[in-house]
């Protein structure tokens, strides 16, 4: 009689990729979808809000100060008597869009310094990391500011100013772990074929350093949209163009009086920065392989 040989059926499992799990561990963060589908909500209303709400933000429709759901206004009215919600609606678009162009930049400065220092090594890393290190103590708030003040406060020169100060953690995230893969043994082997430097830069080395440049680069949108803000408060934002900031910029002078119309993009301001944080949290969580085998 043939004993029936035990099959282990953990060796008849086959391994998940790495990206079902990194999706399973974020969709387990609570916190992190929460956030998301704030985040998404947001997303959501700042492009279609003003095609469903059609007020000009620089349209005065009613009595200065008006406070929040007097005569029909759900936000009430700033300083001029125009329109809070559609302010907040259509400032939305320019805060997004500048935390997110401001974060492209830094991102792409952050990745070229760090992976041309981490690769080479040598006088190249030495160079590139000494000029890393001046931007790094840079008053990054004063240094924009001296930028926005020589050329002017619009939309392009505020999103160069954001993004050339804010690039030097995804340089050193960059560079740590291009010295940490070039190393590894299919990096030898991928040189021992004969590829070039470019393509062991960009093919090789870099989708494999994306995870933690993911993460850092969706909590530089936060960090930009604040940033943002905090320029407009002191005075050195477009007039001409509503974001967050700038409303919050125009109606500082009366915080005391009418302090809804400071309040209410602060709010929005807050709530935007803190769904992006936790996504980066959730991001950082799933995308760390030390973390998904806890």
């Amino acid at each position: 009689m043939n004993e029936s040989v035990p099959v282990n059926t953990s060796d008849n499992i086959r391994a998940r990729h790495p990206m079902a799990e990194a999706f399973e561990m974020f969709m387990g963060n609570y916190a992190a979808v929460a956030a998301l589908i704030v985040l998404i909500l947001i997303i959501l209303a700042a492009i279609f809000g003003p095609m469903l709400y059609p007020t000009d933000p620089f349209e005065m429709v009613w009595a200065p100060f008006s406070p929040p759901g007097a005569e029909g206004f759900l936000l009430g009215t700033d300083y001029l008597g125009r329109d809070m919600l559609a302010g907040l609606l259509t400032g939305a678009r320019v805060s997004l869009a500048i935390g997110l162009a401001a974060a492209f930049m830094s991102v792409f400065i952050g990745i070229t310094i760090g992976a041309l220092a981490g690769f080479y090594r040598g006088w190249i890393e030495e160079i590139l990391m000494r000029i890393t290190e001046f931007f790094q103590v840079l008053p990054t708030l004063l240094f924009s500011m001296v930028i926005v003040a020589l050329f002017g406060a619009s939309l392009p020169i505020i999103t160069f100013a954001i993004g050339i100060v804010s690039w030097t953690a995804v340089a050193r995230i960059t560079r740590s772990e291009f010295m940490r893969i070039r190393e590894l043994e299919y990096v030898t082997a991928s040189r021992s074929t004969g590829a070039s430097n470019a393509k062991l830069i960009f093919s090789v080395i870099l989708p494999n350093a994306l995870p933690p440049i993911i993460v850092q680069a969706a909590l530089m949108v936060g960090s930009a949209i604040l940033f943002e803000a905090g320029l407009s408060f002191l005075g050195l934002s477009d007039p001409n163009v509503v974001s967050w900031g700038q409303i919050i910029g125009s109606n500082r002078q009366y915080i005391l009086d009418a302090s809804f119309t400071v309040t209410i993009p602060g709010v929005a301001i807050f709530v935007t920065v803190l769904a992006i944080s936790l996504v980066g949290d959730g991001l950082n969580d799933a995308l760390n392989p030390r973390l998904r085998r806890r």
